[in-house]
């Protein structure tokens, strides 16, 4: 099975979170919860709002999972299906709607589904051991009694199948004999249930699909459907009766109760997607187009060196019939004037779709360019699409976004080597670079990117444009360039790539070459252009690089000027070995048993009342209660009795409660004493911990959480902070800290200069809060000290970021910089409101700095502390 992305494993948490609170507490209260966790607050920036009920279905959890294109959403819900039935639905073998916007979707998504080796599929099979049945809504009389209780039903549909107010002859809502044995034994009291109306058969429950779903309350998963919850009726609603609906969108709505917001740089470190975009404008179409011919041989040219087979491909979008350059003039100059092979251009557009049945994967495949309007924004996926081009104004043009996109998906989800392949392309026709490049972000934005994203995932691909004021306003002028005319090509391949980038060669015609190198020039890159130099022109470049260098050290950021810095990594001794510092490899080092820690839920922890219209549980002080309306609901709850033992359940929970750190063996013989004690001594009848036995195992699983957390704890203090520990620092196995480490975060917009910031003043990451906000202000304080060299903005839980361990994760320090007297800064700002960890962080920073033996100082700052602000408090550390 695929494995997740982190930033996918997060939204899932995430939602986990949200359905496991609503069992206890309810949506709107579980909602408000977690947008309110910090990390939360400050994902959701603009997408925060109240949670909003849905109409008439007050407490049916209804979330939106935000996600930008490319970022895997149908994956996503596929996973998801397992999180609600685990935190929320309760039922071994749920019932899933799953809706989708149109026809063509709807098949590719059906298709996916029943494929035993898709992704999605998988991860269902894994989730629910193979007991998996797929159906297209067109084939919904299909479905069998036995395959809802014994199989996890998945029906795709689109939602303009629901979205009708006349049920005349709809087939959802259709009386059809096909679905009479579903109903067999079912009262026709079944609140919710529509009856027939007329005829024979009046007064008796109709036998329809939306009956069928009603009954059986299907989890609603709504993909790429913006606004479709809400644009659904009350009464569609009500006859639907989901038990929770996941929307999953790029652009979420108002009232869509925006539940996670994921990051299109969590997407681009993850490599899931190609940035930045290089847009390259151009005064006419038909030189669009050229350059979008262009680009595709240059990527071609560097495919050959990857490991995979990659083939890039161009994706023009025609006008319209009625405007000028329409598919069939598009299509004709491409074979007339650009002299491209007929064979290699594929039509793809609602009456041509030569698109179809065509694997453009296929090494033999020889597509590679594809025309179209619009008709590509159904479902088509090909990630080896890396050159758009537009022959419209890309402001006026409809559905540039969806075209748009589909080139900024990542070749197998992999960063390739040559860094030309990590970018999408972008060629278009506008009247001057600047309205281009605002009309792109304006794109990147509908796509669902954040402002600030679009504007950094935008590059100008020419390199020799003047944009003193930048694309979007940047407070620095152009960076400085070397150029040089070169008989031949130097080579540049296996330079490390922080030395590679910025330098461009060009055909300069004559067989000569042009050598643009923008920004620093490391020695290695002087020497390989020397080499490609007659003798006689050495000594006069040799003059040329260090005037340049003299100019970019007046310019650049140390960063830019190819400088770096290092942070020393703790480490400490794991059996015997120095090993880096981190609370896992703490826990690997130790010995404990399950089997030590009591087999048992006492009263407060869990508990169970039962009666003949409802059982509660009580669950660490908080109650749920659930209510039977009738016989026909109780019986709906799908749970057998017969066949059912304290064993069956005991390896029921072990599916449930598993862990990496236990024995298999071990859990297995804890959870068969904790149902011994729950049946045994404390008399709680099999039948009632058989109705909340997903409770049950959640409850478990926390309980061995908090065992595993204790020791984990244990582990900790005993490495660093016993008698015996041994712990010291290494600089050969620190955090590094050069130019680009941070391209994949969002960067400060606010007006203030940074002078100091090691990567320059328009490459600050963005401060957690307000962009004037506590830690901003920290920021400008530690700028002004005379004794800081440079400083950096610490990116939490970036993997470039220095990091300490804490007893149950990691602390990265908000900023770390170096002194002029060589010693190492590391601070920490902390608010009025950050006060939990506090004392554990200030700790581990003073070992940090211990061991150092001088080589580094650690701080936490407040806002004032006795009356001292951040800048006196840093400014009375360094000179202690």
């Amino acid at each position: 099975m695929m494995r997740l992305k982190d930033y996918q494993n997060t939204t899932l948490n995430v939602l986990r979170r949200f359905l496991e609170t609503c069992r206890v507490a309810g949506p709107t209260a579980a909602y408000d919860a977690v947008i309110n966790e910090p990390e939360q607050k400050a994902r959701l920036g603009r997408y925060a709002d109240r949670y909003r009920a849905l109409d008439g279905l007050p407490d049916v959890p209804y979330v939106c999972l935000r996600l930008p294109t490319g970022g895997g959403k149908t994956l996503l819900a596929a996973h998801s299906v397992a999180v609600a039935r685990d935190a929320w639905i309760e039922k071994d073998y749920p019932v899933v709607l799953w809706l989708v916007t149109s026809t063509t979707i709807r098949l590719q998504t059906v298709e996916a589904l029943k494929k035993p080796t898709h992704p999605y599929r998988a991860a269902l099979d894994e989730a629910f051991k193979g007991r998996v049945r797929v159906f297209d809504i067109a084939d919904m009389t299909h479905i069998r009694p036995q395959d809802v209780r014994d199989a996890c039903c998945v029906v795709v549909g689109t939602i303009q199948t629901l979205r009708v107010q006349n049920t005349e002859g709809r087939k959802v809502y259709a009386d059809n004999e096909n679905f009479e044995t579903h109903f067999a034994g079912v009262s026709r009291t079944l609140e919710g249930l529509e009856l027939v109306e007329d005829g024979p058969h009046t007064g008796r429950i109709r036998y329809s699909f939306a009956n069928l779903m009603h009954m059986h309350r299907p989890l609603l998963i709504v993909d790429e459907a913006h606004n479709a919850v809400t644009g659904l009726t009350r009464d569609m609603q009500r006859r639907l009766n989901p038990s929770a609906i996941v929307e999953f969108t790029a652009t979420p709505r108002e009232k869509s109760n925006t539940l996670h917001n994921v990051t299109a740089m969590e997407l681009k470190r993850e490599d899931m997607i190609k940035l930045p975009i290089m847009l390259s404008e151009h005064t006419t179409w038909q030189n669009a187009v050229n350059g979008a011919i262009a680009s595709r041989a240059a990527l071609a040219d560097a495919a050959k060196t990857e490991r995979d087979y990659l083939r890039p491909i161009v994706l023009f979008q025609a006008q319209p019939k009625d405007q000028e350059v329409t598919v069939e003039v598009l299509k004709k100059h491409l074979i007339e004037v650009e002299q491209v092979d007929e064979r290699k251009i594929a039509v793809a557009t609602g009456d041509q779709r030569e698109l179809d049945g065509i694997d453009l994967f296929d090494k033999d495949c020889k597509i590679e360019y594809i025309i179209t309007v619009e008709a590509l924004k159904e479902g088509w996926d090909c990630s080896f699409a890396y050159v758009f081009c537009s022959v419209a104004n890309i402001r006026s043009a409809t559905n540039v976004e969806q075209l748009l996109g589909r080139v900024l998906r990542m070749p197998y989800a992999e960063r390739r080597r040559n860094e030309a392949l990590n970018r999408a392309y972008a060629h278009v026709s506008e009247t001057s670079f600047a309205q281009a490049a605002e009309a792109l972000r304006d794109r990147l934005i509908d796509m669902g990117f954040d402002d600030s994203e679009a504007e950094d995932c935008i590059e100008a691909a020419q390199p020799d444009l003047d944009l003193p004021g930048g694309l979007f306003g940047s407070r620095r002028g152009p960076t400085p360039k070397l150029t040089v005319r070169a008989p031949q090509a130097p080579s540049f391949d296996d330079l490390p790539e922080h030395d590679r980038h910025g330098v461009d060669v060009r055909d300069a015609g004559d067989g000569a070459v042009e050598v643009i190198v923008t920004g620093a020039i490391s020695a290695d890159v002087e020497a390989r252009i020397i080499e490609a130099l007659p003798e006689h022109r050495h000594a006069g470049f040799r003059e040329e690089v260090r005037q340049y260098r003299h100019e970019v050290e007046r310019v650049l950021s140390p960063a830019e000027r190819g400088e770096t810095f290092t942070v020393p990594a703790l480490f400490a001794e794991v059996q015997g070995e120095l090993e880096l510092a981190d609370t896992d490899s703490f826990e690997g080092a130790s010995e404990w048993s399950l089997l030590d820690y009591p087999a048992a839920l006492s009263e407060d922890e869990f508990a169970v009342r039962e009666t003949a219209r409802s059982f509660e549980i009580d669950l660490d002080g908080q109650r749920i209660t659930y209510h039977f309306a009738s016989e026909d609901e109780q019986l709906s709850l799908d749970i057998d009795v017969q066949g059912w033992s304290p064993e069956n359940l005991t390896i029921w929970l072990d599916r449930q409660v598993r862990s990496i750190y236990i024995l298999p063996s071990e859990m297995l013989r804890w959870l068969r004493q904790v149902v011994a004690d729950l049946t045994e001594r404390r008399n709680i009848p099999l039948s009632a911990l058989m109705r909340c036995k997903f409770i049950l195992a959640r409850k478990l699983k926390e309980k061995i959480a908090t065992i595993r957390k204790m020791e984990r704890a244990g582990s900790y203090q005993t490495c660093l902070f016993a008698p015996s520990a041994r712990v010291d620092i290494s600089f050969e196995n620190g955090f590094t800290f050069r130019k680009g480490i941070y391209t994949d975060v969002p960067r400060y917009k606010g007006h203030y200069r940074f002078v100091k910031h090691f990567l320059g003043p328009d490459h600050v990451p963005a401060f957690d809060g307000a962009l004037d906000g506590e830690e901003f202000k920290c920021a400008q304080a530690l700028d002004s000290l005379p004794m800081v060299k440079h400083w950096l903005r610490n990116v939490s839980r970036h993997p470039a970021s220095f990091w300490l361990p804490t007893a149950t994760d990691r602390f990265y320090p908000d900023f770390v910089a170096e002194l002029t007297d060589g010693r190492l800064f590391v601070l920490d700002y902390k608010s009025e409101r950050d006060k939990e960890d506090t004392e554990e962080k200030q700790t581990i920073g003073q070992l940090w700095e211990t061991v150092g033996k001088g080589k580094g100082v650690f701080q936490i700052v407040k806002k004032t502390v006795n009356g001292k602000d951040a800048r006196t408090q840093m400014k009375d550390r360094l000179s202690a």
